[in-house]
């Protein structure tokens, strides 16, 4: 098992995700809903590190991996509004989908191992 959460993937792609959130929404003037998206896909990334970080135990781990999986699934259902109101293109909503979706998978994964 990795040292630092910096060296797990899933917390790697968690990042990348979060990064292509924040700058296909950095325009948006919708706030709130800007906030909320942001939100969520910090969170995924932040409860992997924060998970792993406690070392205590793998129930710990695999709740805060839970609450990761939890807030992909809210960016991903954020996704299908911004396609609905027009502040996502179909192709960049597909592609935050798909990476959504591929943490998503990742993180149950890594969960099952556990």
């Amino acid at each position: 098992m990795a040292k630092h959460f910096e060296e797990l993937e899933i917390w790697q792609l968690a990042k990348d995700l979060c990064v292509m959130v924040y700058s296909r929404f950095k325009d948006c003037k919708d706030f709130r809903f800007c906030d909320q998206i942001q939100s969520a896909a910090v969170s995924i990334m932040n409860n992997i590190a924060e998970g792993f970080e406690r070392k205590k135990g793998s129930k710990e781990l695999e709740r805060f991996l839970y609450i990761s999986k939890g807030s992909a699934g809210e960016v991903r259902s954020m996704l299908y509004l911004a396609l609905e109101f027009k502040y996502l293109s179909q192709a960049d909503h597909d592609k935050l989908r798909e990476l959504c979706m591929q943490v998503s998978r990742i993180l149950y994964g890594f969960i099952d191992s556990l």
